[in-house]
């Protein structure tokens, strides 16, 4: 049985780590493009990132300003089992949702779409979001938050498989111009794109694919592997940079996450993760322990299954 303050305990320092601790993974990305690029502002903008990351950690304080909207990727392997059941976990991530906004502190963001209710503490209706996956076997659940701008940097399209992989570029290119140009994303960022499912599938999978997957990592189809290299060179040579700024450093890297849609539709999604790629992790086993990591591990082999047995 895993204890209901332990995860109560632990999304705190999730919250923590997400807002403060740039991963590893997304770091080493932006060094890189910092190495690479050379128009004068972005490289300006690079710079004071990098530094801005440093400082944020010495003096343990939120990276950025505005700390976008929290929201909770809970798996759970099968054999799991939570004090309360599943209403006191929910709970239990609302109340560090909570907390943390208090203690870090996070820009209380979260508001009633029509009378702009401010709780302040990012929690009301349908905030935060909880989004669930699940595991064979397994004793453990893994907690994972992101802190992701709730405004632009998001887009969608319904394509058709007349299009091809030409109009699923155009669409792409078309989105990234657009971010850049109009101020609707903070650039570099982490691109993920979603193809097919129905259209709110195919938003998740979009967001899941710029959130959930480290910067490096490769789709296991060799095909969609290959775009996904391919979209991050076009990305970075649509001659913006850095918060649109004239440049080469518009995408970090470039995930793409497929589903299943209907015969006659080819849906698309693009969203950009914010410059500060917040996201932190941790796995707790029913025996107490506790294992913090930065990558969620989100897309295993079960969750792209395409049988109907597993």
């Amino acid at each position: 049985m895993i204890n209901i303050e332990l995860i109560q305990k632990t999304a705190e320092s999730l919250m923590a780590k997400a807002a403060i601790e740039i991963p590893d993974d997304y770091l080493t990305g932006l060094q890189k493009a910092a190495n690479d690029e050379d128009g004068d502002l972005s490289s300006f903008v690079l710079e004071a990132m990098l530094e801005n990351y440093v400082a944020a950690k010495e003096d343990r304080r939120a990276m950025c300003g505005d700390t976008g909207c929290p929201r909770w990727y809970v798996k759970m392997g099968n054999e799991a089992q939570i004090d309360g059941g599943p209403i006191a976990l929910e709970a239990a991530l609302r109340r560090a949702t909570a907390n943390a906004t208090k203690s870090v502190p996070l820009r209380p963001n979260r508001v009633h779409p029509l009378w702009r209710t401010d709780h302040d503490n990012n929690v009301g209706i349908g905030a935060p979001e909880i989004e669930y996956g699940f595991e064979p076997d397994g004793n453990w659940i893994d907690l994972v938050t992101v802190h992701k701008g709730g405004l632009f940097g998001t887009d969608y399209r319904m394509l058709f498989p007349s299009d091809g992989i030409e109009g699923i570029k155009r669409f792409y290119l078309d989105s990234l111009v657009a971010f850049g140009k109009r101020g609707l994303a903070c650039q570099p960022a982490i691109i993920g794109i979603g193809l097919g499912g129905s259209k709110d599938t195919c938003m998740v999978l979009g967001k899941r694919a710029a959130c959930l997957r480290m910067v490096g990592d490769r789709n296991p189809d060799p095909k969609i592997a290959a775009l996904e290299d391919e979209f991050k060179e076009l990305g970075n040579n649509i001659g913006m940079g850095a918060m649109g700024f004239v440049g080469k450093s518009m995408v970090i890297d470039c995930n793409i996450e497929v589903g299943y849609c209907h015969t006659g539709g080819m849906q698309m999604s693009v969203h950009a993760f914010c410059l500060s790629s917040r996201r932190a992790v941790a796995r707790i086993y029913d025996d107490g322990r506790v294992e913090f990591r930065t990558d969620p591990a989100w897309f295993t082999d079960y969750q792209r299954r395409e049988t109907v047995e597993w």
